[in-house]
């Protein structure tokens, strides 16, 4: 599989404080296994801390980063995303730039509702924290809320929980896969 997906390029993009850990470890570590190339986003290039401890020093900030660079983008939920990654314009912006350009776009736990708030959510099965004002937020943008661990739709994915990271890894590998 590795050699496969070895010219594959993924923008993550974490929260600068408060990302959970595990949606972000774990979903790279399945995809640096697949061959995947990884580069880390977040509103600056200061350390972004995460919820459980880990430290990671992002490559480029979210307002510089070109979706044309990259097969795919996967956004890391945690509590900082409500307050970093939701209102964040320019993330939505590439949110919407994937969407158009017909490339992978994930996300888990809260950060589905960047997707809802870009607008490329009408009509598509997604799933995200079991939260109201979350759920509300999705359907507001137009999502089609489902109660999953992970949720695939077209080029669009969408995962629930730390608990489905690992998952969520695997899914996002598969649908990269899937248009090599």
């Amino acid at each position: 599989m590795s050699s496969e997906l070895e010219d594959k390029k993924i923008l993550m993009v974490v929260a600068q404080d408060n990302f959970r850990d595990e949606e972000y470890l774990e979903p790279r570590d399945i995809l640096e296994d697949a061959g995947v190339s990884i580069t880390v986003a977040s509103n600056s290039t200061k350390e972004a801390y995460g919820a459980l401890g880990a430290k990671i020093k992002p490559d480029i900030s979210i307002k510089d980063a070109i979706m044309a660079e990259f097969d795919g983008l996967v956004i890391v939920g945690g509590g900082g995303s409500r307050e970093h990654l939701w209102p964040n314009k320019d993330l939505q912006r590439l949110v919407r730039d994937a969407f158009d350009q017909d490339k992978l776009v994930a996300a888990i736990c809260i950060s589905p509702v960047v997707l809802a708030r870009a607008k490329i959510l009408e009509d598509r099965d997604c799933t995200v924290f079991k939260d109201k004002e979350c759920i509300a937020e999705l359907e507001k943008g137009g999502g089609l809320y489902t109660d999953k661990d992970v949720v695939v739709d077209g080029n669009i994915i969408t995962a629930r929980d730390p608990k489905a990271a690992e998952k969520f890894g695997h899914a996002v590998v598969d649908q990269l896969a899937e248009v090599v």
